[in-house]
């Protein structure tokens, strides 16, 4: 890339006023040369690049544009925590000559930001005082909201993220910089269906033989094109599906979008430079058609004819509560063989999908209707009251219950296969593994008591005990608090090959019992394996699963999964911070 060397006249412009914006101060570079794939930058090339710092650590990015504010991600900040910001900062490890810091006083997300989906994924950040410009502190432009940027525009993203999948940066850890065209809406939307969704709010960008990305630790920095002496900032970094996959871009944040917003915000002060960046030509991106129907900006398919490959069981790649304790709203995804089952309208109880069309709950759940009618599924839901980005509503054609003495099944049998995504899956039924004691295992349900005003789908973790002699025909776990809405949902434990269910949850009489100890007894869902299989054939097998390895891990190798799997799906999940 050609150099562009400051002139005396920008060094003038470098002291320009504090009144008014600063389209002809923006964007300048002292010597810009041109993170996965990426390479180091060298001082002031990427002037306007801000590391945050909470706890004394890099935790994401940032781009200055004014004197006084930061634009960065919004999924950055999930709470309220103390920032502080390094500008004109070349090495996470080494001394910064040309490095100011400032703490963050306000920090504004924007108001229709969607954590589960992304969606107005910005964040304005007001500095505890001004910053004077210097070669290597200079705002960036914006991209005004009239800007086009067609598919194949040059573009350049910065960070201190990681490096490759699961490869930190090494010391120094010097900024980052990595060159990647961006793809358009519609083929970004191709390659990412059904996994996410592309809206209007979004930019993406990479290669499609992979290789170049941002990765996390990257979150909320800059993704920068040059036009004439100006590099304007198109895109903040906001999520992909891995790091550097082929065919699967980064998505960001698209600033075109939020003129508006960001000037209402920062008025008072020096307003950032917003500049109309125009590709030229016509953009390939129109040309594009899936295979498939692409999904609307603001929508997610809802239909599914099936998929003609075998499903597996137990998988869940954005699920992270594979340690902690208490209880907790879940995320889209941690839990993707949740049913929400509604019967006229209103959920009644919680339900699991064991199959591409079935959805195990228990007896008592339907004992009120038997009526296909009556009852709808919600798959992928997280919210009873609110959006869900990922959901699905299923029609009930069949339901069958199982006939045995004390506490029974049911099985409801959908119209239609479900739409499998990383927010919709099939969980294993148990059928003989054993769960040690001590394992960890987990509940989850909705209940109009719990999950705030939205009633969202909580979690709860427990530990397996010792059943006694009854340990043949139940599972026993650490007192659960349990309600009426709760009913029919899984108790659910993971093995290496994937999450099993081994019991339903209930709150009658016999399902479950509890012990004078605060011991919960359920009854083993292999009880049920004849009648299952009778309903659904089959069962689905877990991924890479090893018929010899039936038993759990021991203690100490269940710790040790636990970080493993940690780690993966730290670097499987959208956020890139």
């Amino acid at each position: 890339m050609d150099k562009l060397m400051l002139t005396s006249t920008l060094v003038l412009l470098l002291l320009f006023t504090e009144c008014g914006a600063q389209q002809d101060v923006c964007g300048q570079t002292k010597a810009n040369t041109r993170i996965v794939g990426g390479v180091e930058a060298l001082p002031g090339d990427w002037p306007w690049q801000v590391s945050l710092h909470s706890s004394g650590n890099h935790f994401c990015g940032a781009s200055l544009i004014s004197r006084q504010w930061l634009l960065s991600a919004a999924h950055c900040f999930p709470r309220v925590i103390p920032v502080t910001a390094y500008l004109g900062r070349q090495s996470q490890e080494g001394s910064n000559p040309n490095e100011e810091r400032r703490e963050i006083t306000e920090i504004i997300n924007h108001p229709n930001y969607l954590p589960d989906t992304f969606d107005n994924d910005v964040a304005l950040l007001k500095l505890s005082s001004p910053v004077s410009f210097t070669d290597f502190i200079v705002p960036v432009c914006l991209a005004a909201q009239d800007s086009t940027f067609f598919s194949g525009t040059e573009s350049w993203v910065t960070g201190w993220g990681r490096i490759g999948a699961g490869v930190p940066l090494p010391s120094p850890q010097n900024l980052m910089e990595v060159e990647v065209p961006v793809v358009g809406n519609r083929q970004c939307n191709c390659d990412l269906n059904p996994k996410a969704t592309v809206t209007d709010n979004m930019i993406c960008a990479g290669l499609r033989d992979g290789g170049k990305d941002s990765c996390q630790g990257d979150s909320g920095g800059p993704m920068v094109s040059r036009q004439g002496s100006q590099w304007v900032l198109s895109g903040v970094v906001s999520f992909g599906i891995g790091c550097a996959r082929p065919k699967m871009p980064g998505v960001y944040a698209r600033v075109s979008r939020y003129q508006e917003w960001i000037s209402n915000h920062t008025s008072g002060t020096t307003l950032p430079g917003f500049v109309t960046f125009t590709s030229e030509g016509t953009d390939p991106d129109l040309q594009v058609s899936c295979a498939g129907p692409v999904p609307s900006s603001m929508s997610v398919p809802t239909t599914s004819t099936g998929t003609s490959e075998p499903a597996f069981c137990g998988r869940a790649p954005l699920n992270d509560r594979l340690s902690g304790s208490g209880t907790a709203s879940a995320r889209a995804g941690m839990w993707p063989w949740m049913a929400s089952l509604h019967q006229n309208g209103r959920h009644v109880c919680g339900g699991s999908l064991v199959a591409e069309d079935s959805v195990l709950t228990s007896a008592e759940c339907v004992m009120r209707s038997s009526t296909p009618s009556e009852w709808t599924v919600f798959l992928g839901r997280v919210r009873q009251n609110g959006s869900n980005r990922f959901e699905t509503a299923m029609s009930v054609i069949n339901i069958t219950s199982s006939t045995q003495s004390g506490s029974n099944v049911a099985v409801l049998k959908l119209a239609s296969r479900a739409p499998l995504s990383d927010f919709i899956q099939p969980i294993c039924i148990e059928s003989g593994q054993t769960f040690a004691t001590g394992s960890t295992c987990w509940a989850a349900g909705w209940s109009a008591g719990r999950g705030g005003e939205e009633q969202a789908l909580q979690e709860v973790q427990t530990s397996l005990v010792d059943c006694g002699n009854a340990s043949s025909t139940n599972i026993c776990t650490q007192n659960l608090t349990l309600d009426q809405e709760d009913n029919g949902g899984p108790l659910m434990c993971r093995l290496s090959n994937g999450w099993f269910q081994v019991a339903v949850l209930g709150t009658g009489s016999s399902n479950p019992r509890q012990t004078e100890g605060q011991t919960m007894v359920f009854p083993k869902v292999s009880l049920f394996n004849e009648f299952l299989r009778q309903i659904l054939g089959d069962f689905l097998s877990a991924t890479d699963s090893d018929p010899e390895s039936n038993s759990a891990p021991s203690a100490l190798l269940s710790q040790l999964l636990v970080v493993g799997m940690a780690l993966h799906v730290i670097l499987m999940l959208l956020l890139r911070h």
